[in-house]
């Protein structure tokens, strides 16, 4: 038995002790990423200082160092997930090429007009696109398994959905928003008694439950080594072998060859290789065999390690429950500590905006899951997600900081870019008091207090021309953009958005933009404005495509 301590295990991850702009960095994201251990981090460093070289294809000392760590590491996923061979187990890039290979693979090799894939309401993009995208080319239909209030898949009415039309069954163990655990067994069996496939979307469950493909009985099992603090790039699909020996190779090329000629047919490799080509990510896959057996003892052997995770999620429920304004996406605490949730009178991406400046790291958005949010009557939500190396402690720190959010929300200080100033100051200097003032402004925190403050002067549009014509694509957020062209060829800029942050964001961008003609707008060099400002490398990667994005819809507007 393997017992936890929260601060030993948060000691091997060497990225959670850096600070940002003398803050301690509190990593709530690892839904999307976790972090990674020393020892992970040193077998790909080991990996190409002593044994870098491919795989199966030379006869010389290193190649054979390479490919004998590789294949342990294959024999090491298919004793972690209890596979019968690893003849079943296949190398992808991620759980989204896992879909991939096996909707192609599988799906255009089998599926005829008027067969079903069952899918549900809960399932991340990319085990929702490659379905529809075989469904258009087959002539197949999807049908879609709803979702309870607590938002685990609903099995009420399975029989009726999943029937002798069902060839394909494909959803998730865990939602990545809703972070419960679906009632899949229920669904398996069912899929089996009409003869359908089932493929199972396993990326948020290998971090953090005991997963045993045999005892489950799917037909495919999926996930990521990033969500189990392993390396990005690597993906496991589990597929049962006389399945996957029946499936035609989904990319050709490399390991996958058995012998080409242009006067007889191509025949392909063996599995597992018939369906792996190219040049695998070799030192992902070699590192991906020591994140499991760093998290191994501590997922099937450490009850304190289950228990520690269940303590933090109800401690995350609870608290996040007696604010002020918090309303949970559905009902009931979740299973694994993954909370979803909307801040009454708050935009999610406003809410997780200001927690990085106070250096914490959450999601807002759809989180891939845009039929979830759909289903639900909401355009996204603040998501918390938890790793054992997160303490009580930096739960408390997140509970505070929304806490000082939520009552600062109104009643930001004075500032040179107060409303009442940027208001009064004529559309031609205002591009010059913003560059002077944020050149004088120091932290984060403080240019987000600035940005904020000018989205509170923003002239907005008026409901009625919210609408597509005026929409800018590529900005997360809602964000609309009017232009008027004058006699004299300038132009001049109208916008509003959803979000607070992006109102202030607009505020900068039309400063830059407004009153110049189409020769100025083009030859304005947008990049050093924003350098001088300081804001684009603060801003996470959505934020910082929305900005671009803007600009962009302005110079193509303007063209």
């Amino acid at each position: 038995m393997t017992q936890f301590n929260v601060a030993q295990f948060k000691q091997q991850f060497p990225l959670l002790g850096l600070n940002v702009e003398n803050k301690s960095l509190i990593y709530f994201d690892n839904a999307a990423t976790s972090q990674k251990p020393h020892c992970v981090i040193e077998a790909i460093k080991q990996f190409y200082e002593t044994s870098n070289a491919n795989v199966h294809r030379a006869s010389h000392y290193l190649s054979s160092k390479a490919t004998t760590a590789f294949e342990q590491s294959r024999e090491s996923v298919k004793t972690f997930i209890n596979a019968k061979s690893t003849k079943e187990i296949i190398w992808t890039k991620g759980t989204t090429e896992s879909v991939n290979l096996v909707s192609h693979s599988l799906g255009l090799d089998r599926l005829c007009a008027d067969d079903e894939i069952v899918l549900s309401a809960s399932e991340h993009h990319a085990n929702i696109v490659p379905w529809q995208l075989v469904a258009q080319k087959t002539g197949a239909k999807i049908r879609v398994l709803p979702v309870t209030a607590s938002g685990i898949i609903d099995v009420t009415d399975v029989d009726t959905i999943i029937n002798i039309k069902t060839k394909i069954v494909a959803v998730a163990h865990i939602s990545n928003v809703i972070g419960k655990v679906n009632p899949i067994e229920k669904i398996i069996a069912r899929a089996k008694s009409v003869s359908a496939f089932t493929f199972i979307d396993g990326a948020q469950a290998v971090a953090h439950i005991t997963v045993d493909v045999q005892k489950l009985g799917c037909d495919f099992y999926a996930f990521s080594a990033h969500k189990m603090y392993g390396p990005t790039g690597v993906g496991v699909l589990f597929g049962k072998q006389s399945i996957l020996e029946s499936m035609p190779p989904y990319q050709s090329g490399g390991e996958m060859i058995k012998t080409v000629s242009f006067n007889r047919p191509t025949t392909f490799n063996t599995l597992p290789f018939k369906l792996e080509s190219g040049t695998a990510n070799i030192s992902g896959v070699v590192a991906l065999a020591e994140a499991i057996s760093f998290i191994k003892p501590y997922i099937q052997d450490s009850i304190d390690y289950s228990d520690y995770e269940k303590q933090m999620t109800h401690h995350c429920y609870q608290q996040l429950s007696q604010l002020k304004g918090v309303k949970f996406i559905v009902e009931g605490e979740p299973d694994i500590p993954v909370l979803s949730f909307l801040l009454e009178g708050h935009h999610n991406h406003d809410i997780a905006t200001l927690l990085d400046s106070y250096g914490i790291a959450v999601r807002a958005g759809h989180h891939c899951a845009m039929p979830l949010m759909e289903s639900l009557a909401i355009n996204g939500c603040i998501r918390v997600s938890l790793a054992p190396y997160n303490t009580i402690a930096e739960i408390d720190v997140l509970i505070d900081t929304l806490k000082r959010i939520l009552q600062k929300a109104d009643s930001f200080v004075e500032t040179n870019l107060s409303p009442e100033r940027v208001k009064s100051i004529d559309s031609a200097s205002r591009l010059d008091v913003i560059i002077n003032t944020f050149s004088q402004v120091k932290g984060w925190d403080n240019r987000h207090r600035e940005i904020m403050l000018l989205g509170k002067t923003l002239e907005r549009l008026d409901k009625s021309e919210r609408h597509n014509e005026y929409l800018i694509n590529g900005c997360e957020s809602l964000a609309w953009l009017k232009i008027e062209q004058h006699e004299n060829n300038t132009f001049s800029f109208t916008a509003d958005s959803d979000a607070k942050i992006i109102r202030g964001l607009l505020v900068i961008v039309l400063a830059a933009y407004n009153g110049k003609t189409a020769q100025e707008i083009a030859e304005f060099d947008v990049n050093e404005y924003f350098s001088k400002l300081g804001i684009l490398q603060h801003l996470s990667p959505s934020r910082g495509n929305g900005l671009r994005a803007i600009v962009e819809s302005i110079k193509h507007n303007a063209q």
